[in-house]
């Protein structure tokens, strides 16, 4: 009997050091989804393959912008910087401390010139703030009130309503702060104009407090503008609180508002300093609703609301016809748009500096 019979070279052992795994397939580009992700369960080497690439394409996508975004604020500020220096060195006035604006061509051509921020940099400051510290605490009863309190058929057409206060121009706001909220709100000034005088930031000014264009109408029409950022971004951080963190805090037999103060609060924190950072932001360069508002006198030196004034952005946008055309006259300009451009981003160091501390802590 052959002891060969039945015994042929059969193919090589899956086992042998030798053998080679079987080659990947091509996946079909014509087929649907469902039946792509299937073929990709079944051959994995097909989607790791795929998903390294996306990733490193997408990766070097995301360097890209970031570094772009770097690259054009950089830019920015060398070309602020290369066109205020010679105005600057041209400046007969202490350019941080004075109030003095004598920018016009014939004053550089004579070499009078002189020209400082103090004034604007201190409408400025204060119109923000004042803003913020009114706008903060309402935004964020709004975003509790929407998020733990009201039921969804009401949390969600008013939060489309606060939303909404994003949309309208600015032109109107101020429209509408000078001749319709300034009458109003006049008594008000008034009475706090002559009861707590003493006080600096209610000391009487220069600009009539019954004619409303004071930075006390501008703080509180920003404020108003201010709402939907910080409401909006509150809102969302305040939902993002760990529903195990709320049932815990319930479960010691705390109430509604100690889980929110609690939990919720410390959870948001450092998105609320965003949010409020964010728009402050947006107060210290906003322009045409404080044009209309703040009046045009300067040499005023107390920090009080009951002034009028120019903020940096409000200045620019009102002299603009002065300087077009007349490269020396721009140079005052875009230097005291560097000390804005300087300005926000120290603001925005800070809040980054507060923010992380709170987290942190």
């Amino acid at each position: 009997m052959d002891d060969t019979t039945g015994v042929g070279p059969g193919p090589a052992s899956s086992g042998s050091p030798d053998s080679a795994p079987p080659p990947q397939p091509e996946p079909d580009p014509n087929l649907t989804p469902d039946e792509r992700e299937l073929e990709e369960q079944i051959h994995p080497g097909l989607r790791s393959h795929r998903g390294q690439a996306g990733d490193q394409i997408f990766s070097y996508l995301a360097r890209g912008t970031g570094v772009l975004v770097i690259v054009l604020i950089a830019a920015i500020g060398i070309s602020l910087l290369i066109d205020a220096v010679p105005a600057i060195i041209d400046d007969n006035a202490n350019f941080l401390f004075s109030s003095e604006w004598n920018v016009s061509g014939q004053d550089f051509a004579n070499g009078t010139a002189a020209f400082g921020v103090w004034e604007l940099f201190r409408a400025t400051v204060l119109t923000s703030f004042f803003a913020l510290v009114l706008a903060t605490p309402v935004a964020i009863g709004i975003a509790v009130f929407l998020v733990e309190y009201a039921p969804n058929r009401i949390s969600r057409p008013l939060g489309a309503v606060i939303d909404l206060l994003a949309a309208v121009p600015s032109i109107i706001f101020g429209l509408w702060g000078i001749y319709v909220l300034a009458p109003v709100i006049a008594p008000f000034a008034e009475w706090l104009n002559s009861t707590f005088g003493w006080f600096f930031l209610f000391a009487s000014g220069k600009t009539s407090i019954a004619g409303g264009g004071t930075i006390f109408t501008a703080g509180i029409v920003l404020a108003i503008m201010m709402l939907p950022i910080i409401t909006s971004i509150t809102r969302e951080v305040l939902r993002q609180t760990p529903t195990a963190h709320k049932e815990a805090a319930q479960a010691l037999g705390a109430t509604k508002w100690e889980v929110i103060r609690m939990t919720a609060f410390p959870y948001s924190r450092s998105g609320m300093i965003a949010a409020s950072m964010l728009a402050l932001g947006r107060a210290l360069g906003e322009t045409i609703a404080l044009m209309i508002i703040l009046s045009a006198a300067v040499g005023r030196l107390k920090w009080s609301l009951f002034e009028g004034g120019d903020t940096f952005a409000s200045k620019i946008a009102r002299d603009v016809g002065e300087f077009v055309g007349s490269e020396a006259s721009a140079g005052a300009y875009i230097a005291a748009g560097l000390v804005l451009f300087v300005l926000t981003f120290v603001v925005n160091a800070i809040a980054r500096v507060v923010a992380g501390g709170k987290v942190n802590g």
